[in-house]
């Protein structure tokens, strides 16, 4: 049996998966393939069913059956973003009439391509709180959507969903549940093995964890939904690179030690938080004052790395982003170095106004791995800045 066939648990998985030695030279790391196009032997006869770059890849092939693997999905697919991926999967899945029913507090990016790029072409969107699954449930009764799409935990106030119950419900209905895995990652969090039939992630964040690679990610409990979304990819073109496969393959390797380490670092931050004078609320579901505490202690295997707190008001939920210095000020989230963000006019500038808009007294820190003793000292000389 091969490294790679014995591989079974998660840390091993995140290593080994996709990742057999090289055949001919016998590299433990399989080499980058940038080649555009691959000889056939005879027309049509394909080696290993490679054709053309847009069509496949063998490094972004390893990176799909990593990332499938560590999902526990029947097949996973690699996209240039995360948003590409969601692109490709609400129109191989979705048809002009269908409606989407969204949680409420989603990344604002997927809410701009649901209402502003999908919504002219026919799709139809609603908004629910999906941790309370009572009001989901009433959402759906009144009428059935054709899919239904949560975060959990969410962006960036950190609901926790019952990603199990809200499969029974949206299955019931006869919808496709798509689960936004960013914030957990499979270290943490394996939705499709609560009931869910796709698994969305931004690569670009906990997957990659470095800050220098932008990817997405799809898994799917279905092999021939796969193929229709890969069908779309190929047609459209929204594939990763060889050297993104590579740096986001790279990346997984150490997945499951990151997240210990963003996690436990991210719990002294919020409870240090919890007890200073100056912070109005915590958002952190490993406190356990935080209403989705013991369901997600039930449904993951750690809290992660994101802690939201609110401030006073908008002046200082500003001036304490504005005022760290280990925490960088900056979009994006899940690298190894901590990153403090201010929703209201980042990230989710794209759904002010709205039923997701953040309140302007939020202020959200991707905790990374550095001494979390410094990453303390940060945040306590921003917030004597107030």
């Amino acid at each position: 049996m091969s490294t790679h066939d014995a591989a079974r648990g998660f840390d091993s998985l995140a290593v080994h998966a996709g990742q057999a030695p090289d055949e001919t030279t016998g590299a433990v790391i399989p080499p980058i393939h940038v080649s555009t196009t691959y000889a056939q032997d005879g027309i049509g006869g394909l080696r290993g069913g490679y054709e053309y770059g847009r069509s496949g890849n063998p490094t972004r092939t390893a990176l799909e059956t990593q990332i499938a693997a560590l999902e526990g999905g029947a097949r996973a697919l690699s996209f240039a973003s995360g948003l590409a991926g969601e692109d490709a999967l609400l129109r191989a899945a979705l048809a002009p009439g269908d409606e989407v029913l969204l949680g409420n507090d989603v990344y604002g990016g997927t809410y701009r391509l649901l209402a502003r790029v999908l919504g002219p072409w026919g799709v139809k969107l609603r908004v629910v709180d999906m941790s309370d699954l009572d009001a989901v449930d009433a959402a759906i009764a009144e009428r059935a959507p054709k899919m239904v799409w949560v975060e959990t935990p969410s962006n960036p106030m950190l609901r926790i969903t019952d990603i199990a119950g809200l499969s029974r419900l949206g299955h019931d209905a006869g919808a496709l549940v798509v689960v936004d895995n960013t914030f957990a990652s499979p270290a943490l969090q394996r939705p499709l093995s609560l009931g869910a039939d796709v698994v969305v992630h931004s690569a670009t964040k906990y997957l990659g964890g470095h800050s220098d690679v932008v990817g997405g990610a799809l898994a799917f409990a279905d092999a021939a939904l796969a193929e229709k979304v890969q069908f779309l990819q190929f047609a459209a073109g929204a594939v990763s690179g060889p050297f993104d496969a590579y740096l986001t393959t790279r990346g997984i390797k150490t997945l499951a030690v990151r997240m210990q380490r963003h996690s436990s670092n991210a719990q002294a931050v919020a409870e240090h938080l919890l007890a200073h004078d100056r912070v109005a609320k915590v958002y952190y579901p490993g406190l356990p004052s935080h209403p989705g505490h013991e369901l997600a202690a039930r449904q993951m295997s750690g809290f992660g790395g994101i802690v939201s707190l609110e401030l006073a008001d908008g002046a200082a939920a500003r001036r304490f982003a504005e005022s760290t210095r280990l925490f960088t000020l900056a979009e994006s989230l899940g690298g190894v170095e901590s990153l403090v963000n201010y929703p209201d006019a980042m990230t989710h500038a794209s759904v002010r106004g709205t039923e997701l808009a953040v309140p302007e007294t939020i202020v959200r820190l991707s905790v990374g791995i550095e001494s979390v003793d410094d990453l303390i000292a940060d945040v306590d000389q921003a917030l004597a800045s107030l």
